[in-house]
């Protein structure tokens, strides 16, 4: 079944509005795996207007599921803060400096040589990596040659066909680019834009994804319905039958 990471970055903004501690963004990690979360995620980016690189240290003591840190390798310092935490897992977007969102895959075929130095030194240091990529055939068969373990499918495109009414036409470039990822060899992780309302449609179609990581539109969820509860829908939404 696919694993579902919370990506906490929303609690970091929460309290770094006010200052302090509250909420305590460790509690917090703690309390998602307690509820059912079988992952964490952070984004820190240089400016650190969410998640602090602190954050990252302090997390690395507690998470025991799985640490998903995911940020531009392109910035030295993610790089170093990546290589002395040793997560279990790190994203490379291609996010450029000060940007407020990730929304676009990379180029692996344009970056293929610098993917290729990068994702090589992450798996020397035993971190596993996936990469954020767009649902293009080119780019994902382009993205198995560049010695990454996972893809992460970028799914704002599908979000946003799904909210339309058009969520057959949404999903197809999906399950094309899952299914070629699969046959080379490649785990599949999903993200961006997913909520309990397109989650399991997308899950059936691509049952053999590794893992989604939801941040957004779960933090928002449990305002309304409980961090547990909240936790448990998405996970229902993940039990395909």
């Amino acid at each position: 079944m696919t694993r579902l990471s919370v990506n906490i970055n929303k609690i970091a903004t929460l309290r770094n509005s006010r200052g302090g501690d509250n909420p305590n963004l460790v509690q917090v990690a703690k309390d998602c795996e307690r509820f059912g979360a079988e992952g964490i995620t952070v984004h820190p980016r240089p400016d650190e207007r969410h998640i602090r690189y602190q954050d990252v240290y302090d997390l690395t003591k507690i998470v025991t599921t799985e640490f998903n840190i995911e940020g531009n390798p392109k910035e030295d310092k993610f790089v170093e803060l990546v290589l002395a935490t040793k997560p279990h897992q790190v994203t490379l977007v291609p996010d450029a400096l000060n940007q407020l969102t990730s929304d676009h895959g990379w180029d692996t075929i344009a970056e293929q040589s610098y993917l290729k130095e990068i994702i090589a030194k992450f798996k020397a240091a035993g971190i596993r990596v996936s990469i954020f990529v767009d649902p293009i055939e080119t780019m994902v068969r382009a993205a198995a040659t560049t010695g990454t373990d996972r893809i992460e499918l970028y799914t704002e495109a599908y979000a946003r066909g799904f909210a339309a009414g058009n969520k057959e036409a949404a999903v197809a470039p999906y399950i094309k680019a899952a299914s070629i990822a699969h046959e080379l060899g490649l785990g599949i992780n999903a993200g961006h834009d997913l909520d309990r309302f397109n989650l399991a449609y997308l899950a059936k179609a691509i049952p053999f994804m590794d893992e989604v990581s939801i941040g957004h539109a779960l933090i928002a969820d449990a305002l309304y319905l409980g961090l547990e509860n909240t936790i448990q829908l998405y996970k229902r939404a993940l039990a395909i039958e």
